[in-house]
């Protein structure tokens, strides 16, 4: 097994993010705009480190698989920030944790707040990911919602060999201030593990799942109140059955389970150190 290689300049860029562990991981204590602000400050209005900063997501499915995937437990613990894309994990913190979660940060609205913010500054986007047709129809939605927005390229996400190889020295030379990648989980993490020494003028790397199918249009997200309940798996599963219900089926009373027994209680204490 590959060891975990821990980058101190990473770590020193987001040595001031409080967290909390909760199921099994170390979970950034900031809330959307929190968010999207640390990740302008860190490239603008020049950036902090001399490599990607890595940031990814964890949901209930993350902290299962996690917990029984060697592989995958590695990726996400060489971020240098993990923000909670779960409401029950946010509902957890509250009665397990001194130092709560202020509320769930989902790729899916970071998203926009970031675009906004990068619009209003410069800042440039580059979005790899999903099929071809669906890549294209997400980065022509964004701009019509952004037009201002510096959209420096995009590329689906099916590419192997030379030709991800001559992609990534492609990105790179374009120099994104974001990289958002949609590739799934795990293979957007094992994207960062295995090119982000390929990509030393990307600003921020953001894993990011499924969003272009929510910002192509091709996939709805959950009603709100079934988002605030944490229900929005439930959501999913009455939309794609047949792919989605064995794997919430399999990975929920697991994630319940690390929730309520791998995140230290109040009369521990946690305290406010990465």
């Amino acid at each position: 097994m590959r060891e975990r290689r821990v980058n101190p300049v990473g770590r020193a860029a987001t040595a001031g993010v409080p967290r909390i562990t909760l199921g099994g991981l170390r979970l950034a204590v900031l809330d959307l705009e929190q968010t999207a602000n640390f990740m302008v400050d860190m490239v603008f209005p020049q950036r902090r480190v001399a490599r990607p900063l890595y940031l990814t997501s964890a949901n209930g499915e993350v902290l299962a698989r996690c917990s029984t995937e060697p592989m995958t437990d590695r990726l996400f613990r060489a971020a240098d920030l993990i923000n909670a894309d779960g409401q029950p994990l946010v509902t957890v913190s509250r009665f397990k944790s001194p130092m709560p979660l202020p509320e769930r940060v989902a790729t899916t609205d970071l998203f926009h707040v970031v675009a906004r913010k990068a619009q209003a500054v410069g800042l440039s986007f580059y979005m790899f990911g999903a099929d071809e047709a669906e890549n294209a129809t997400a980065v022509a939605n964004v701009r019509k919602m952004y037009p201002d927005l510096r959209i420096v390229g995009h590329s689906h996400g099916y590419l192997r060999g030379d030709a991800l190889r001559a992609k990534v020295e492609e990105i790179n030379a374009l120099a994104p201030d974001y990289l958002w990648i949609a590739l799934g989980v795990p293979h957007e993490q094992a994207f960062v593990e295995e090119y982000t020494g390929a990509l030393p003028n990307v600003g921020v790397i953001k894993t990011s799942g499924g969003l272009f199918n929510f910002l192509s249009g091709s996939r709805a997200r959950a009603p709100q109140w079934m988002q605030a309940a944490g229900l929005e798996w439930a959501w999913r599963i009455w939309l794609e059955p047949r792919r989605l219900f064995w794997r919430y089926f399999t990975t929920n009373p697991r994630a319940l389970y690390l929730l309520l027994n791998r995140s230290p209680s109040r009369d521990k204490g946690q305290t406010r150190k990465p």
